[in-house]
């Protein structure tokens, strides 16, 4: 079975890894995550739980003050994305990559709504509505930034360009090789949008939004989706392939829609329910539990070799990993006990994502926990910590119940591996007695 899986599922699985689009995606998603967490810092400190605190600041205007930098960090996600996805796409084609990201955002904007209705029904043009910089746009980002990174690359690749003479500045130079394929880009974009305003009587983002991102975030949001997600993971770190930032790197921009839409249904008035339209599996639901302590959640497996291992390697393992496995790394336990590749271990390694998943998804579908909104930690916050931030003392107190799940998952299992140890340190140290025997 290894075999088959290394040689004929794995080269198929990093094939499609190693694709540009992919990478791209990955990369360019990711320049997202620190304005999310400058923007989640903002919105905790406008929306403190301390109500007299909140009204002072309120009252003072601090908390408008706070929520512009909300807005200007965390609400533009899409923004940071559909550049970075087509800079990096030029940048992996070896072309000049701003040029890429900069078309890229030109074409985001052009396909989407540019006027807003007010509370009383005037239409207000000539505006960029935050609805779409952020959360409902991130699937239409993610197919221009590819697309547009695409078209871009291909037209400096063949040569279709304007030439400058030698000695004209590169930057220069850059912007006019950028000329043509923005004129071709732009006027597509523009007949595209066009037909979707005149004959459907809605923008191209609009229609991504309900027809692709809709039924997407529907897939996410699901049971069956939470536990492919926990078992890939793990399936592909057994393996040595680094599962949690594949699987990641596809998915989180979908996750990073739910949660902004739940914070949406928030900054609406409405209370964030399930049946308020609220999401229950986002950026938080993965951090904080599916990969929490690392992927596999191995901190059970940590609390055994510190506090109960018998045999020395265990035991010296342990007092290594206690510290970064609190910090959410666990590769010194991954590929040091190890557990990548360890038939002992896969079962154990695989199934405890999959079942901290299934339990946290019926926690918050039942209202046990409550939905995660637009505050994001970043992901070597230590758990229990992380999850007081992110949902408050339920949400913590479920995390202790994650490390408990993980502790009795993984005990028969290293303990196993540990009873062996001992018997080969038993028998080294026998050899080694009876080879100084000799000796003397």
């Amino acid at each position: 079975m290894g075999d088959f899986i290394n040689e004929k599922i794995l080269p198929k699985v990093m094939a499609f890894v190693n694709t540009k689009p992919v990478q791209a995606l990955k990369d360019g998603m990711v320049l997202s995550m620190p304005m999310l967490i400058v923007g989640s810092a903002f919105l905790i400190f406008a929306n403190l739980p301390i109500q007299a605190a909140a009204d002072a600041l309120a009252a003072a205007g601090i908390t408008d003050i706070l929520n512009q930098a909300y807005g200007a960090t965390f609400s533009i996600s899409a923004i940071i994305a559909v550049i970075g996805i087509a800079y990096n796409y030029a940048k992996q084609e070896g072309q000049e990559p701003l040029g890429g990201g900069i078309l890229a955002l030109s074409t985001f904007l052009l396909l989407q709504p540019s006027s807003i209705t007010s509370a009383s029904g005037d239409v207000v043009g000539n505006v960029i509505d935050k609805t779409w910089a952020a959360g409902q746009g991130m699937i239409g980002a993610i197919i221009i930034g590819l697309v547009v990174g695409k078209v871009y690359s291909w037209f400096l690749k063949k040569d279709i360009r304007i030439k400058m003479p030698a000695g004209v500045p590169v930057g220069v130079a850059n912007a006019f090789s950028a000329l043509i394929p923005a004129a071709v880009v732009i006027s597509v974009a523009t007949l595209i949008h066009g037909i979707f305003v005149v004959g459907f009587k809605m923008t191209a983002m609009e229609a991504i939004y309900k027809v692709i991102q809709t039924p997407l975030q529907g897939l996410t949001d699901s049971l069956p989706g939470v536990i492919i997600y926990a078992f890939m993971v793990s399936f592909l770190w057994f393996f040595g392939v680094h599962g949690s930032t594949i699987c990641s790197g596809i998915m989180s921009g979908l996750f990073q829609a739910n949660f902004m839409e739940n914070q949406a249904i928030l900054d609406s008035g409405l209370e964030l329910t399930v049946a308020n339209g609220g999401h229950i599996v986002t950026q938080q639901f993965i951090d904080q539990f599916i990969t929490v302590t690392g992927s596999g959640i191995t901190i059970g497996v940590v609390i055994y070799m510190f506090t109960m291992a018998k045999s020395q390697q265990l035991k010296g393992l342990g007092r290594l990993e206690i510290g970064p496995a609190l910090f959410n790394i666990n590769e010194p336990i991954l590929f040091g006990l190890p557990i990548v590749m360890n038939p002992l271990m896969a079962v154990p390694f695989i199934m405890t994502p999959v079942v901290v998943g299934v339990v946290q998804y019926f926690a918050l579908a039942t209202g046990l926990c409550p939905l995660y909104k637009g505050i994001v930690v970043p992901w070597t916050t230590p758990p229990i910590i992380s999850g007081f931030l992110v949902g408050g003392w339920r949400t913590a107190l479920l995390q202790v119940v994650t490390m408990v799940i993980s502790f009795f998952i993984y005990l028969p299992f290293v303990r196993k591996i540990d009873k062996m140890n001992v018997e080969n340190e038993q028998a080294a140290a026998a050899g080694s007695s009876d080879d100084d025997d000799d000796d003397w």
